[in-house]
C-alpha cells in the first residue's frame, strides 16, 4: 500500500497573514468556495492548477529559532533567480544565506525567510540552469 501528500502544512503565529503572504508569492489561491478569512485558525490555498495545497494552522507555540528541517525550494518561472530573490525580498522576506555561486558563478540557491521565519530557497530558473548545465552537470 502506498500514500499520496494530501498537502504541506505550515504552522503559524497568524495563519490568515500567513496564507495571505504566502498566495502573494506563489501565485496560489484560496480554495474555490472556502475564502479564508482573519479570524480562521486554519487556511489553506492551492496552486493555480489546484495540484498542490499548502494548509496554514495557527499555533501558540514560541517562535521557531533553529533551522527549519522542511522547507520549500522555489524555481522561477516568469523571472530569474536574482529577479525573484529582489520581488521576495520587498513584499517581506528577509534573506537568509546567498547560496548563489555555491557550485560556481551563478550556479546555487538563496535562503530567504518568510514573515514568520520560515526558510525557503530561491532556486535558478529552467532557463538559467540550461544555461549553466555545462557547469553543474
Amino acid at each position: 500500500m502506498t500514500c499520496i501528500v494530501s498537502h504541506t502544512t505550515v504552522d503559524s503565529r497568524n495563519a490568515y497573514e500567513l496564507s495571505e503572504w504566502w498566495k502573494q508569492l506563489l501565485g496560489y489561491t484560496d480554495i474555490p468556495g472556502d475564502p479564508n478569512l482573519p479570524e480562521h485558525p486554519e487556511c489553506m490555498i492551492q496552486s493555480p492548477d489546484g495540484g498542490h495545497q499548502i494548509l496554514f494552522i495557527a499555533d501558540d507555540h514560541p517562535p521557531k529559532t533553529v533551522k527549519n528541517r522542511l522547507h520549500f525550494d522555489l524555481r522561477p518561472e516568469e523571472r530569474d533567480r536574482a529577479d525573484e530573490v529582489e520581488w521576495a525580498l520587498s513584499i517581506g522576506a528577509t534573506l537568509v544565506d546567498d547560496q548563489s555561486d555555491h557550485y560556481g558563478p551563478g550556479v546555487g540557491w538563496t535562503v530567504l525567510a518568510d514573515p514568520e521565519g520560515n526558510e525557503f530557497c530561491i532556486l535558478r530558473s529552467a532557463a538559467e540552469r540550461e544555461r549553466t548545465e555545462h557547469i553543474s552537470g
